[in-house]
C-alpha cells in the first residue's frame, strides 16, 4: 500500500509530524526562529477551536476583553516565584527607536525606555493590576474575564504548534471572594477543557492535579488535561490554576467584605493554546496525512469535480454546485454543515489527495458518469482504504448521500474518538510496583505509554530527588488523575505509604 506521505509514523515519528504540517498546508517557517506562519487550513482549525471553546467559556459567565502585549518589568518583580519561573523565557523591549549607524539599523541610545517592557509571556501580572482597580467591594466579585491573544516565550528548542516562541491562546483570569468559590471556578474550567477536548477535538484526556514541581509559577494548585500521542508521549493540552492570594497580595487586589473588613481576593487563571493543533495531528494523523474531526474541520465535506475540458464540465459544475447548496442547508452538531466546491483548475486526483492530506472528513468526487447516474463517489477520511489496500471510494445516490451526510459526519467524529480512546486506555500500565519495574517498563519499548503508580506526594528534598531521577530517565510526572483508584500500597519512589496515584511518562 503506497501512502500519500513520504515518511511513515513507524519510520520516524518526528519527521512524519513535520511532513503532516507541510503536506497538509498547516504552517510554515517564518524567518524568525520559533515563530510560524499559520496557513489558512491550519488557521481555519484554530478558528473552529476558538468558536467552539469561546462559546463554552461564555456559557459559564465569562466575558472577553483584551490587555496589552507589553507589560512593565516592575509588574513581574512584585511576584518573585512567578518572575523566576518565566525569567529565562522573557523577551524584553528596552528601546523605542532605531537609527542608522555604519550602514546598519541599531537601537538609538537616546531612545532607551525608562523601564523595560516584557513581551507578554502570560498576563497574570498586568490583569492583576487591573483587578486591583476594578475590585473595591465584595459586590464587585466575582470578576470573570477571558482574552484571546498571542504570547511570547523564548523557547530554546522549538517545534511547530507544540513549542513555539510565539503562540496563540486564550487565557482566563478570575477573582473571587472565597477559596471555595475560586476552587469551584478552577475545577469548572478544567471540566470545560476536558469536555471540549473530548467532544470537539475527539481527543481523550486524563484530567488531574499536577504534582508540586509541575505547578504554574506562583500557583497554589495546578490542574491539567493530559493526552497521549501515537508515539506514547504525553501532551499537556490545557491547564487550570488556583492562584489563591499569591497575585492578589503582589498586585494589591483587595476588597471590603460584607462585614466591612479588608480581604485579599482569591484568583484563578486557565488557558488552552495552538498546541492543541499539534495534539490533534499526533492523535488523529495517519500515514496519509491529517485526519480532522468534523467538529473542528474548516470544511467538513469537500466536493471535487472531475473536469476534462469538454462539454460535460458545465453540467458537472452545476451538479456539484447544487450538491454543495443542499449540503450547506443541513445541520450537524447544532450548526450548519460546512461544504466546499473545489473549483481549482487542477487534476481531480491531485485535488483528492490534497484534501486527503489536509484531513477533510469527507471527500466527494463527481464525474460525468456520476452526473448521468445521479450519484456521487464518497471517500471517508477516517477509513481511507478497503481490506485489499485499495482506496475505499463508494458510489452512492446523490439524494441518499445528502440525507445521510449529517449522520456520516457524526459517525466519523465518534469513530476518531473511539480509536483514540482505545489507544489511551491500552497505554496506561497500572501494575508497576517498584522503581526497577518502572525503569524496565520505559526501557523496554521505544514507544511506551504511561505508568500510573503509587505516590506518597513527597515535598522538599525528597521531591527534588524524585525529579532528578525522572530527569535522568527522561521522564516526567504528568498529573494525579481525578478518577484514579485510591492508593493502596507504597510509593514506588520513596517507599513511604502512598496517598494517591500519579501518571509518569515521556512528554512533549
Amino acid at each position: 500500500m503506497k501512502h500519500a506521505l513520504s515518511v511513515t509514523r513507524e519510520q520516524d515519528f518526528s519527521a512524519w509530524y513535520q511532513a503532516v504540517i507541510t503536506e497538509a498546508d498547516l504552517a510554515e517557517e517564518s524567518g524568525v526562529r520559533g515563530c510560524m506562519v499559520i496557513r489558512p487550513w491550519g488557521y481555519g482549525i484554530w478558528e473552529r477551536i476558538q468558536t467552539l471553546l469561546d462559546a463554552r467559556i461564555k456559557a459559564t459567565g465569562h466575558e472577553n476583553c483584551y490587555f496589552p502585549l507589553f507589560i512593565p518589568l516592575s509588574y513581574f518583580e512584585k511576584e518573585a516565584e512567578h518572575v523566576d519561573g518565566f525569567a529565562k523565557e522573557m523577551a524584553v523591549v528596552t528601546h523605542h527607536r532605531l537609527i542608522q549607524k555604519d550602514g546598519k539599523l541599531v537601537p538609538d541610545p537616546d531612545a532607551k525606555l525608562e523601564e523595560p517592557l516584557v513581551v507578554r509571556p502570560t498576563s497574570e501580572t498586568v490583569i492583576g493590576a487591573a483587578f486591583s482597580r476594578w475590585v473595591q467591594s465584595w459586590r464587585d466579585l466575582p470578576v470573570l474575564i477571558n482574552q484571546w491573544a498571542n504570547v511570547v516565550r523564548w523557547e530554546m528548542r522549538t517545534r511547530m504548534f507544540l513549542r513555539t516562541t510565539e503562540f496563540l491562546w486564550q487565557e482566563g483570569h478570575t477573582a473571587h471572594a472565597t477559596v471555595d468559590e475560586a476552587m469551584e471556578e478552577t475545577m469548572k474550567m478544567l471540566e470545560v477543557y476536558r469536555s471540549f477536548a473530548q467532544d470537539c477535538v475527539a481527543m481523550p484526556v486524563v484530567a488531574g492535579e499536577k504534582p508540586e514541581n509541575e505547578r504554574f509559577p506562583g500557583a497554589v494548585a495546578t490542574y491539567s488535561i493530559e493526552a497521549i500521542m501515537q508515539d506514547g508521549k504525553a501532551l499537556q493540552a490545557g491547564t487550570s490554576h488556583f492562584l489563591g492570594t499569591t497575585f492578589s497580595a503582589a498586585q494589591n487586589i483587595k476588597f471590603q467584605n460584607a462585614e466591612g473588613q479588608q480581604e485579599l481576593a482569591q484568583t484563578t487563571s486557565w488557558g488552552m493554546s495552538t498546541r492543541m493543533i499539534g495534539g490533534l495531528i499526533m492523535v488523529h494523523g495517519d500515514d496519509d496525512g491529517l485526519r480532522v474531526p468534523p467538529r473542528v474541520a474548516p470544511y467538513q465535506i469537500v466536493v471535487v469535480p472531475m473536469l476534462r475540458d469538454n462539454d460535460e464540465d458545465a453540467a458537472i459544475l452545476d451538479y456539484c454546485g447544487e450538491l454543495v447548496a443542499s449540503l450547506n442547508d443541513l445541520d450537524v452538531f447544532r450548526e450548519p454543515v460546512r461544504a466546499l466546491l473545489d473549483r481549482r483548475p487542477a487534476k481531480a486526483a491531485t485535488k483528492r489527495w490534497g484534501w486527503v492530506k489536509k484531513g477533510a472528513p469527507i471527500v466527494i468526487e463527481v464525474g460525468g458518469r456520476d452526473v448521468a447516474g445521479g450519484n456521487v463517489s464518497v471517500i471517508r477520511r477516517d477509513r481511507l482504504y478497503r481490506a485489499d489496500g485499495k482506496l475505499d471510494s463508494v458510489v452512492v445516490a446523490k439524494g441518499d448521500f445528502v440525507s445521510g451526510a449529517a449522520a456520516m459526519l457524526e459517525d466519523i467524529q465518534a469513530s476518531l474518538f473511539a480509536d483514540a480512546k482505545g489507544r489511551l486506555d491500552s497505554a496506561i500500565d497500572r501494575s508497576i510496583g517498584s522503581l526497577d519495574d518502572l525503569k524496565a517498563y520505559f526501557d523496554a519499548s521505544a514507544k511506551p505509554g504511561w505508568a500510573e503508580v503509587q505516590w506518597a506526594k513527597p515535598t522538599g528534598a525528597a521531591l527534588d530527588k524524585v525529579v532528578q531521577w525522572l530527569k535522568g530517565e527522561k521522564l516526567t510526572l504528568r498529573n494525579v488523575p481525578l478518577d484514579a483508584a485510591a492508593a493502596d500500597g507504597v510509593c514506588v519512589f520513596t517507599g513511604e505509604p502512598a496517598v494517591e496515584r500519579v501518571l509518569v511518562g515521556r512528554s512533549y
